[in-house]
């Protein structure tokens, strides 16, 4: 009986954190969208930098109510983590720039297949048939949903390259516990407060401070960045919990969804039959996943040791009996 709550209770807090990781993702991409789109603030480096800039005042705060605990980070790993992390910041505001959409969504799409790489060499997990089928089903529907027009050029291709695997490499050697946000976010602030004008800058061509910051985009900014701690808080608690490619395959979720409420609020992307076609490929392919994953050998860390009862240990997307272990 005590396994059975405890595994009920794992199920709960994965649903709850993701579903918390979904609602912050999909309302700051709706936030930012009418920020850069309707009242032309630009300056997206920048703009991440003032995200955490405000969660580190609120890490400050919740450690000085004792809600986090003090904890400690050896440098290498925080700056490792830290660099990873601003390249793909970075990375993707380039990439966005100097590619196509088509090509910058399918970049997008194969952070999994790295993600999956760096499991199957770093942790020898192996995956079922199914597995690997509902993680194809996944970008398949995304992949009709999201890629139209496909054009690359060189310093694109490098520029997504850099994106992807700065991307996969934060989430796979993720610190796993949002109580060490505190050490990182001021980190994050301090590199991309400071470097985000220069580089939106050389992006846009355009200066932050000559911004003409009106009453209602003084409020978006604001708006953005309280959000922007809960999306920050949950993506460490989900990154605790989650390997990188459930991370990455659930995370469709809100592509899907950004496109239904860009659809609703902006009305400039018609959802067709071609990109609702595409929803549901995707939206079936998610199921499956988290079926096929769940399922005894669908997901496995293998290691060398002698065989016993533990010498495979199943790595399941939901309903672990492990409290710890990533789904």
């Amino acid at each position: 009986m005590s396994s059975v709550s405890k595994a009920d209770r794992k199920t709960a807090l994965d649903v709850a954190s993701w579903s918390f990781n979904i609602v912050t993702s999909v309302g700051i991409i709706m936030v930012n969208k009418a920020l850069m789109a309707t009242y032309g603030f630009s300056f997206a480096t920048t703009l991440t930098g003032l995200h955490f800039a405000t969660t580190t005042l609120l890490t400050v705060l919740l450690r000085w109510l004792g809600y986090i605990q003090n904890s400690h980070i050896p440098l290498p790993d925080l700056l490792k983590f830290v660099l990873f992390a601003n390249f793909s910041i970075v990375g993707m505001n380039v990439s966005l720039m100097w590619n196509s959409v088509g090509f910058y969504q399918i970049a997008k799409l194969s952070m999994i297949p790295v993600s999956c790489f760096l499991e199957v060499v770093f942790d020898k997990v192996r995956y079922s048939r199914d597995t690997k089928l509902s993680i194809l089903l996944v970008l398949l529907g995304v992949a009709v949903c999201t890629v139209t027009d496909v054009s690359v050029n060189v310093k694109g291709f490098l520029a997504a390259v850099i994106a992807v695997w700065s991307t996969a490499l934060q989430q796979y050697h993720s610190l796993g516990s949002f109580d060490l946000l505190g050490h990182t976010a001021p980190v994050q602030a301090a590199s991309l407060v400071l470097a985000g004008p220069f580089v939106d800058y050389w992006l846009t061509e355009k200066k932050v401070y000559a911004y003409n910051y009106t009453t209602v985009s003084t409020f978006f900014i604001i708006l953005s960045c309280t959000i922007a701690v809960g999306t920050n808080l949950s993506q460490f608690i989900c990154i605790g919990r989650f390997t990188a490619v459930s991370f990455q395959v659930l995370g469709h979720m809100k592509t899907i969804l950004v496109l239904i409420l860009g659809f609703l609020f902006f009305g400039k992307e018609g959802l067709n039959l071609h990109v609702i076609l595409g929803m549901v490929i995707a939206v079936a392919g998610m199921i499956w996943y988290g079926n096929a994953s769940s399922k005894p050998g669908g997901k496995e860390r293998w290691t060398y040791s002698a065989p016993s009862d533990k010498s495979q240990k199943p790595d399941n997307l939901l309903g672990s009996t492990e409290t710890d272990e990533k789904v």
